[in-house]
Formats: C-alpha cells, structure tokens, sequence
C-alpha cells in the first residue's frame, strides 16, 4: 500500500510539474556529455598531437562538472520547495489521518528517488545520443568525415553522473525533509500566511532607480573603456558595480511598476489589465534580488554562447592555411631521408619535393673593442629608409631616443616591425639558397628569383610578422623601388654593394614549427657557400600531399597514411597535422565549456524564473477565486495569467540584452571575441540566437499550460465560462 502510494504520487508530481523533470532529465544529459568528452572522436583524434593539452582540457572537466552540480543543487532545493509548498494540505493530511512524520519523511524521499531514477534514465539515454550526434557532427566538420567514428559509451561518465546527481539530490531531500518534520500540522494545512508586500515610497523607488542606473553605466563604461586596465582587475569592479546596479534597478523598477497599474485604472472594466500589472508587481517586488539574479545569470548565459558560437564561427579562418604551404617536414641524414622519401611506397604520397637548407652568416675574423664579433653586413641605409618611412609620432619617439625597444605587432606599422626584426636579425642573419626558395615559388606556381651575382631576397615569416599580403610588403618593396631607381645600394656584405630584389612572395618554410625565424637573406648558390658559418646549417626535406590524391580522398586520409609511414621509418618529422590539431584544440576547448556553461545557465535561470511564478500564482490562488465571484471568465483569468509569464520572462531578459550586449562590444573591441565577417557569420549567428530565444519560448509555454491546467482545477462556480 505505501509502496503505491509513492508511485502514485511521484507519477502525478512528474505530470504536474514537467518543467522541473525536463530540467532535472536535461541536467543528467549535460552531466553525462560533459563527462564523457574523452570518448569523442575528435578528442581521441587530437590525443595524438596535443596530448598534453588535451590532458589539461579533460582535467578541467571534473572541475566543470562539480561547478555544474553545485548550481544544480541550490535547483533542485528551489524546485523541492515548491512541490513542498504546492503539496502541504496533503501532507497536514496524512498527519491528520494517522501517518507519522517519520514516514512522511521517507516517503517524500523516496518520491523524490524515484523521479531521480527516472531522470536519470532517460538523461543518460538522451546524453548519450546527443554525446553520439556531437562527436559525428565534428568529426565530418573539422576530420572532412575521415576522422573515424566509433560508436562508444562511457561507463566512467555513467557512473560518475549517477554518483553525483544522487548525491545532491539526497542532500536535497534530506534538508527539506527536516523542513517537513520540524512543521505543525496546521502549518501543513493551512500554509503560511502570504508576507505583506513592501512596495516602500515613490521617493524611495525612484532613488533605488537612479542608484541601479548610475552603477550600470559606470560598470558599462569601464567595460567598454577600460576593459583590460590594472591587468583586466577593472573587470571584476565593473562586474561586481554591474551586479549591484541590476539588483537596486530590479528593486525599484518592480516597486514603482505599480504607477503603470494605477494609470490603468481607467480601463479596469475592460478585462484585467489591472489585475495583471499587480500580480506583475507582486512577483517582483518582494523577490526583486531574485529577478535580478536571473537577469545576471541570463547576461552571462548570452555572453559565453556568443563566445563559443564566435569560436565555432571562427573555425574556417582558425584552421584554413594562410603561409603554411607544405604538409611534411622530414629531418634527418640527407641521403638517407631523400632515398626514403624517393621509395615505391612513399612517391604516392609526395609531391613538390624540396631540399630546405639554412645555416647562419659567420662574422668578420677581427672583433670590436668590447670583444663582439664584428657583423659582415652594413644595413645602415636601408635602416635610414626605414625610419623615414615611420609615421610621424613613431619617428620622433624612434629619432629621440624615447623608444628604447621593439615589440612586433599587428597593430605597428610595417616599417616599425621591420626595424624591430632586423635590428636583431641582419647582424648575423640566417641565410637560404635561392635553390631551395625557387623550390618553394615553384610549389605555389611562382616565377624563380633569377638572383644576379649581387643580388639578395628578404625573407620575413608572415606568421611571426603579421602581414596582411604574402605576396608583397608595399613599404619595403617602395623603398626598395626608389633605390632601384636612383642607382643607390641600401646594403652592403663584407664590403661589396647589394642590391635587394622587391616583392617576394613570403610563404612558411615548413610545416609546422621545426624553423621558427623572424627574417633571412635569400643569397645566390655561391653566396650561401661563400658565407655560411657551418656549424649552424640544418636540412630538411619539404613534401606535399599530391592535389590528385587530395581531390579524390580528401586531405587528412592521405596525410595520415604518410604520417604512419614516416613514423615506422624512424625519421623525426613534422606535419601540418600538428599546426592543424593545434589550432582545432583552441576551437575545441574554446567553444566546448563556455557553451555547455552558457546553456546550463539559460536552463537554470528560465526554470528558476518558471518556479518562481508557479510558486506565486499557488500562493495567490485565492484571488483567481475571488475574481470568478466578480464575474471573471475562465478565458479572462487564462489570457491574464499568459501575460504575467511573458512579463515575468521579458523583465529579466530584456535588463540582460543590453548588459550582453556592452559586454559582447567590449570583448569585440579588445579582440576576447574575434568575428570576422565570413559566410557563416549570419547563420551560425541566427542558430544560436534562435536557440536561446526557442528556449525561452519552450519555458514559457511549459509555465502557461501549467497554469491553465491549475485555473482549470478551479471548479468553485458551475457557469464560470
């Protein structure tokens, strides 16, 4: 009989309140893909180049998880309050009938159980595909559906999901419990009496207005000023300043609500204008801080899905090749790697073979006073031209000794970072044979250089140098055209004129990481011999996928299938698989946690708010009753109650768009968020903001058909409609 009893019980609790067990099952979901983000595919896929990183991303995850349930709880304590208020005359009930309160007690544990159980069943089901759709979808996008897919369940997520779900649930259960049994049953029976509602003086308010309106602007302003000043500490003064102006706004905008009901009074006989506006009034006067929680929380939510849908929009441009132009690297013994490389098994797989050598310039035999070799290039005119060519402010901080020192910027001026570089670089600079450069040009189906006897290229790496074109620097390649012109070298090596050669194409000289240079000389053949210090010259053996193979397999198959044979060689390489999995791994973990953490704060807030009127419109059932007795319809009463939800959701809601907004501006501005203006921009934008607005909308809904169920259950007058 108890055994039924509870059943029947929780079944009626999970159908009468749907939004709690939706959340509660959405909840054990976002637990057990969390948990489980080690099985994916693209993980297991980037384990393999980013191990540690990856490492380092999966032990985040616990932390995540245990920040996750600890919103949770205070939810689910919320949520057990509410079916604890909705269900008193029942439970006064059972104390009257006999029942002791020690088994009134583990019955409601046991309900609560029961639901869990079933939360937990189906959240894990739910989680488990989504985990499956998730890895699938990024497999395709980021693996060109080459990445292997292997359907997989974590059993560890399981287990861990179900440890920390029944967890809190039981401390949940437990405490309200003890609310329970320390209750009289009168107190069961008759519910508490509804607090008077402070509604405070219009003076009052008013200053409560102004105060919130003050903070949030200057929040507003730091944020949009002073954004990364003290080391970013102004944030959390700006975030601490925002906090405080939303709750004072919320508190003396819900008070003075009440002018908008009283200019309405006029029109009290055409439906319940009025009526509407003061319950409106009523659910936020009194839970003022709790409104503006939800408005903070839902600014955070907008903030970290834009954040991880900017990271996702980002992908193409995070990942496509810009200078990167060869697939493989291969160090080693030179005959050895180019017999290797020249096999059977492996000319499938290479194209564009190129020999890279590069060793540093020797020094003049004698030495300066301070003991400092002396340098055999003499750049002194091209370093003039440089500085000529500064913007104003720059060339008079440079000419009169107030700057001190470099910094290489994308926000300097071209020349600037050229005198940066080669400051350091042109006293000993690396040096490249014009063979293994033409090598290159001839990949890209570039012209090859030609150089004469006396004639070099500058070589700058695109990525180290922020250029906006690779195949040009304009205010190198002006002044180098001048000096063309006037018959005037800007250059000399070991006493002998050079002439520089304009408008080289700049790509990367392998693939990933293995030669990271600021600049070189492109010298002639004879030259590179000539002036090489040999105890500083490295080979490597550049390679690219074949474009055949590349058309009819795809890009990532074939490297991986080339990565597999360099490693049975034995050989130490480099691929553009690690600059790729590299740059995917901040895709990855940029986008993965801030959008899990902003979604679980838009469901945490909009069930927040959801219970926050059911637990009202309980309290205040009373009046729908009285209404009826003044000749309300059912369908007033109905229209009435949808209103008081859609204010309920847009009051918080509309606060948090323009503190999301100052916020997403800012981390714009101060590229924390970077969207470039692509193909996907609008689109993936779009998704996202109707995600967020299809979730509000579910909730709302949810509230409302909850509510008219509950002024449906009114059956006090038999001709109410």
């Amino acid at each position: 009989m108890f055994s039924r009893l509870i059943y029947r019980n929780a079944k009626r609790s999970r159908k009468e309140n749907v939004i709690y067990f939706a959340t509660l099952v959405t909840a054990v979901a976002s637990f057990y893909i969390i948990l489980s983000l080690g099985r994916q595919d693209v993980i297991l896929f980037l384990k393999e180049f980013e191990s540690d990183a990856i490492d380092k991303l999966l032990a985040l995850m616990p932390i995540v998880y245990l920040f996750a349930l600890f919103l949770l709880f205070f939810l689910i304590l919320f949520a057990n309050q509410y079916q604890l208020n909705r269900r008193s005359k029942e439970f006064g009930l059972y104390l009257m009938l006999g029942m002791r309160k020690e088994r009134l007690v583990l019955q409601l544990v046991a309900e609560g159980l029961m639901t869990s159980i079933l939360a937990l069943i189906g959240g894990i089901l739910i989680g488990g595909f989504l985990a499956e759709i998730i890895s699938l979808t990024v497999s395709k996008l980021v693996g060109q559906g080459i990445i292997g897919h292997q359907i997989s369940l974590s059993v560890s997520a399981i287990i861990f999901t179900i440890i920390g779900f029944l967890f809190i649930q039981l401390i949940a259960l437990a405490i309200l419990g003890g609310r329970l049994f320390n209750q009289e049953v009168h107190q069961l029976l008759y519910e508490q009496m509804d607090k008077k509602q402070d509604m405070g003086h219009f003076k009052g308010n008013v200053l409560h207005i102004l105060v919130g309106i003050v903070l949030l602007g200057v929040a507003y302003w730091i944020v949009l000023y002073r954004f990364m000043d003290f080391a970013g500490l102004l944030l959390f003064v700006a975030l601490a300043l925002g906090c405080l102006g939303t709750i004072f706004f919320m508190r003396g905008f819900g008070k003075l609500f009440g002018l908008l009901a009283s200019l309405s009074e006029g029109k009290s006989t055409k439906g319940l204008r009025t009526f509407t506006l003061r319950q409106f009034q009523e659910n936020v006067a009194n839970k003022s801080t709790s409104v503006a929680v939800t408005s903070i929380l839902i600014t955070l939510a907008i903030i970290l899905i834009t954040n991880g849908a900017s990271t996702i929009i980002g992908f193409d441009s995070a990942i496509t090749r810009t200078s990167s132009l060869y697939d493989f690297t291969v160090h080693g013994d030179h005959q050895k790697v180019e017999q290797f490389l020249t096999s059977e098994k492996m000319v499938p797989y290479v194209e564009d073979l190129n020999l890279l050598e590069i060793g540093k310039m020797k020094f003049q035999d004698e030495r300066e006073e301070n003991d400092l070799p002396v340098s055999l290039v003499d750049w002194s005119e091209l370093r003039e031209q440089l500085i000529m060519a500064l913007p104003s402010n720059y060339k008079e901080q440079l000419l009169s000794g107030e700057m001190q020192g470099y910094t290489i910027s994308s926000e300097n001026p071209e020349a600037l970072n050229l005198l940066g570089v080669l400051e350091i670089d042109a006293k000993a600079p690396y040096l490249i044979p014009e063979s293994s450069y033409n090598g290159l040009l001839k990949a890209i189906g570039e012209k090859p250089l030609n150089l004469h006897a006396d004639e070099i290229a500058l070589y700058f790496n695109p990525d180290l140098l922020h250029m906006d074109n690779l195949e040009s620097m304009p205010v190198l390649d002006r002044i180098l055209e001048k000096a063309e012109k006037e018959g005037r070298s800007l250059m000399s090596i070991h006493d002998q004129e050079i002439s520089i050669r304009p408008s080289t194409p700049m790509r990367g000289l392998v693939a990933d990481r293995s030669i990271e240079i600021h600049s070189a000389f492109i010298v002639p053949d004879s030259m590179f011999e000539d002036l090489l210090n040999t105890e500083t010259y490295v080979s490597y053996w550049n390679f690219r996928i074949p474009q055949k193979l590349q058309d009819e397999q795809g890009l990532m198959k074939p490297m991986m299938e080339a990565r597999d044979l360099l490693q049975s060689s034995g050989f130490q390489f480099e691929s553009y698989l690690q600059n790729f999995g590299r740059q995917l791994f901040y895709v990855v973990a940029g986008s993965y946690t801030t959008l899990y953490v902003g979604f679980l704060f838009l469901i945490i807030t909009c069930t927040v708010l959801a219970l926050q009127f059911l637990t009202q419109m309980k309290q205040t059932g009373g009046r729908y009753v009285t209404l009826s007795m003044l000749g309300a319809k059912r369908k007033q009463m109905k229209k009435s109650m949808h209103r008081q939800v859609m204010l309920t959701f847009l009051l918080p809601m509309s606060l948090a768009c323009v503190s999301a907004a100052v916020g997403i501006r800012a981390m714009i501005s101060f590229v924390v968020i970077s969207i470039e203006d692509n193909a996907l921009l609008y689109p993936i934008a779009f998704t996202f903001a109707c995600v967020v607005i299809i979730i509000f909308v579910i909730y709302g809904i949810a509230v409302a058909r909850t509510a008219d169920h509950e002024i449906d259950k009114l059956r006090w007058k038999p001709n109410i409609d």
